[in-house]
């Protein structure tokens, strides 16, 4: 039976975390997924960001004209473009494995693990053990909940496989409403496809600020068919040959929507079930998720846990902060260990308007019972804004009235992606607003503008608190 120093399960974070000081140890890397690299590089963040770029370039025509450019889009070649991007990512997957492979003190593993106890794990056909592994499996599509006939299956797909169709669909049904949803409804129907989007409840982006959510929704519904409060019934063959999916909303109506192809973006599951951590002694919580310290550490001490499968936040960048917690911890002496900062997350929706947010939103504030103010701020009301003749965009700034911190930021419009950094440090490095407003320059005419006026609003209403106070 061979025995390693580290064991690390899955290779998407978990394989980041290998590096120099790993030299002297020997390692263990094991992976079942098809594609080696994680999901981020291979199914997700990467390719998906690189199909919202092409469908931001086809609505541009109706940007350009409120400027009076006249642009035309003619469709899109989405064999070229699929081709292009996996063209660039899938030699970075098969690089990657070729690398680990290669290297001295690491050995690849291809198959699934489950844990024996809580230092041995079954490996395909053979037995490992190691002295500390971490569990870094992620998570995947949640998949539809009613029966399919099996030869309609191969129209139904999830995150995981649509990118990689060979034709763009005619029509296409997406079910769900949160962030895939969004991105993949935008990238669909930015390249030619009439879109249909089915959610279960009446709120698009649930998690987002409840003034962004209703924004996002109104934005979403003039480019496809939003249809809310409907669940699925049934997915069947059409009169045509078509897919045919049946739903009925709260009051029990019945509506048949038609479509050539079905996305199932209804949420994601943690990679937890098939590990056995029962035998390891590992403590789960529910939905799967693996209970980790603020170290990273499992209830086993020398069983580490990152990313989806532990984590509250599924993104890439808080799957890697976890991952250099990890790979510090690893081998650091037991009163040097570090945690992981989780107080400041932030995120990014890349649909049409892009959405941006860090902190609570203002529903939670009202739920917690935590005072706050808040302001809005349009896009329109900053001179950039104004060269964009944009509509309906803003940022909406939450700040705690008793120390004049920012509480929460959120942004729908574009480039809220980028616009929103400023807030993520202004909020970790613990800069007050009347600090940040008038403690630096502020580009014109740039469009940060909307950000230093949307604190400049925060401050008048700090003044009138003092005025009212005197």
């Amino acid at each position: 039976m061979q025995h390693f120093d580290v064991a690390v399960i899955g290779s998407g974070s978990g394989n980041s975390l290998i590096d120099e000081r790993f030299s002297g140890l020997q390692v263990a890397l094991i992976d079942d997924n098809e594609e080696f690299g994680g999901t981020c590089l291979n199914r997700g963040c990467i390719p998906t960001k690189m199909f919202v770029l092409p469908a931001d370039h086809a609505v541009s025509p109706d940007e350009a004209a409120r400027l009076g450019v006249s642009l035309r889009f003619e469709g899109a070649d989405w064999p070229g473009i699929r081709d292009r991007i996996f063209g660039r990512i899938d030699p970075i997957s098969v690089g990657g494995l070729g690398f680990r492979k290669r290297s001295a003190n690491v050995t690849v593993f291809l198959n699934q693990a489950s844990f024996v106890d809580a230092h041995t794990l079954q490996v395909g056909d053979v037995q490992i053990t190691a002295d500390q592994i971490v569990i870094a499996t992620g998570s995947r599509p949640r998949l539809l909940d009613v029966d399919v006939p099996e030869d309609l299956q191969e129209h139904i797909h999830t995150s995981d496989d649509i990118m990689r169709l060979d034709t763009l669909p005619r029509r296409l049904i997406i079910l769900g409403a949160g962030f895939i949803a969004a991105e993949f409804a935008h990238i669909f129907a930015g390249l030619g496809s009439d879109v249909t989007v089915i959610n279960r409840s009446d709120v698009v982006l649930r998690d987002e600020d409840e003034d962004v959510s209703a924004a996002f929704a109104h934005a979403l519904s003039q480019r496809v068919k939003l249809r809310l409060n409907q669940k699925v019934d049934a997915v069947e063959y059409g009169t045509a040959g078509e897919v045919q999916v049946v739903t009925t909303d709260r009051n029990g109506v019945e509506y048949v929507y038609f479509a050539d192809t079905v996305l199932v973006a209804t949420g994601r599951i943690r990679n937890s079930e098939s590990l056995n951590l029962e035998a390891a002694g590992v403590e789960v919580l529910k939905d799967g998720q693996i209970r980790v310290d603020a170290q990273q550490r499992t209830s086993v001490p020398h069983i580490w846990a990152l990313g989806d499968v532990s984590s509250d936040y599924l993104l890439k960048h808080v799957a890697n902060a976890e991952a250099r917690t990890v790979q510090h911890n690893l081998v650091a002496a037991d009163d040097d260990l570090v945690s992981t900062d989780h107080r400041y997350v932030p995120h990014a929706v890349f649909s049409h308007p892009q959405i941006a947010a860090v902190g609570a939103t203002e529903q939670q504030l009202r739920e917690w019972g935590t005072p706050y103010v808040a302001t809005h701020q349009r896009y329109s009301d900053v001179a950039y804004g104004w060269a964009m003749e944009d509509e309906g965009h803003f940022i909406k700034l939450l700040a705690d009235p008793r120390n004049w911190r920012l509480q929460g930021a959120h942004i729908i419009g574009p480039q809220a992606s980028t616009l929103i950094q400023p807030l993520i440090q202004a909020m970790s490095f613990g800069l007050s607003v009347p600090d940040m407003a008038r403690g630096q320059y502020w580009i014109h005419p740039a469009l940060p503008e909307v950000i230093e006026n949307a604190l400049l609003s925060l401050m008048e209403t700090q003044k009138r608190e003092i005025l009212d106070s005197q």
